[in-house]
């Protein structure tokens, strides 16, 4: 019975899963060449941007949401509060280690290892650029991860509704503490368009769209014809989500070969840690691989237009704090990628739900 429906989840997979990683290799290629050779395109795109947003980019993030919206059952929203282990283990560890363990694993690398690379001051900018980004946990794409690994949507809605109200009031403290700046402030504007845009939309256009299919057409027909529609739509919002990313900075990539790769390492390896004390830690509580995957997802990925923001706020568009967080945009998919597929490989280190 085990193969079958290992079989059955590799045939449902469809082409777009089953080589997203080349996919996702191709479509940075493309946006690379296009931010390279064809630099009116991200540049006519950019304008269409508000409070640090890029809604052509927002959009795409929308159709990734939207069909995991879908699948939110409001009734077992409120089953979903009453078990608090999962939100322990993302708070403690996005709020609590998170942004202590970037700073220190950042501050290593970036100042004593590649000392000989990195100017002093250079070296100073791109730690302030690491730490925004480990202030600011994921909150959109977490959803993206989240269905890749057959995440419960439930679960990580409000776990992405508790994230963005802890950022609220902890994010300006925490990056205040670490960076010893004084005047650091939060662009509320981009924060809230964000919640609604990729949150609070999506949400509501699921929660509409699945009540009327259901009252019309019925529940059966809904879960195993509608939803199946939508299969592929979060993917191929995916990658011309990093078409347009990887145009806008295509340029910078070429030019700073480098030094990316320099900041790029720290950020992995902060990466992967903060996703291993999650999950792992979610597995010495017998968590299900619904909310353990999305638990370690949250922590590992980043906030990148809050993040990017701030540090263009803070020490300006050229600077190398801001470099930095383009960096963790750069690096942030290919990454998360990884640990989709090794989260979903180890989902028998779980026990069974249901």
């Amino acid at each position: 019975m085990k193969n079958n429906n290992t079989k059955l989840d590799n045939q449902g997979l469809g082409v777009f899963q089953k080589y997203l990683t080349v996919w996702v290799g191709l479509c940075i290629i493309i946006g690379i060449l296009i931010g390279k050779y064809m630099p009116s395109i991200p540049k006519i795109l950019s304008k269409f941007e508000y409070y640090k947003v890029s809604i052509p980019v927002a959009i795409l993030i929308w159709l990734m949401i939207y069909p995991m919206m879908l699948k939110v059952d409001f009734s077992s929203v409120v089953d979903v509060t009453k078990k608090p282990k999962g939100f322990i283990v993302t708070c403690v560890t996005n709020w609590l280690i998170k942004p202590f363990t970037m700073y220190l694993i950042a501050s290593f690398f970036l100042k004593v290892v590649f000392k000989a690379f990195i100017p002093e001051n250079l070296a100073t900018e791109y730690l302030a650029g690491a730490v925004l980004l480990g202030a600011a946990p994921c909150t959109a794409m977490v959803f993206v991860w989240s269905y890749l690994t057959k995440g419960d949507p439930a679960y990580t809605l409000v776990q992405v509704a508790v994230n963005d109200l802890i950022i609220l009031f902890a994010f300006t403290p925490i990056v205040a503490i670490l960076l010893g700046v004084s005047d650091v402030t939060v662009p509320y504007g981009t924060l809230i368009l964000s919640t609604i845009l990729f949150v609070v939309i999506p949400l509501t256009a699921g929660y509409l769209t699945r009540k009327s299919v259901i009252k019309n057409w019925g529940i059966e027909y809904f879960e195993n014809e509608f939803l199946k529609k939508f299969d592929n739509v979060t993917i191929i919002g995916l990658l011309l989500t990093l078409i347009i990313i990887f145009s806008f900075q295509g340029e910078i990539i070429l030019n700073n070969p480098l030094h990316i790769i320099l900041i790029a390492i720290p950020l992995t390896i902060q990466t992967f840690l903060i996703f291993g004390i999650a999950y792992g830690w979610a597995r010495l509580w017998k968590l299900p691989h619904s909310i353990a995957a999305p638990a370690g997802m949250i922590g590992a990925s980043n906030f990148f237009e809050l993040a990017v923001a701030v540090a263009i706020s803070l020490f300006g568009l050229k600077s190398g704090a801001a470099l930095a967080t383009v960096v963790g945009v750069l690096t942030e998919v290919p990454i998360m990628l990884t640990l989709v597929g090794i989260a979903n490989r180890t989902k028998r280190w779980f026990p069974k739900e249901g």
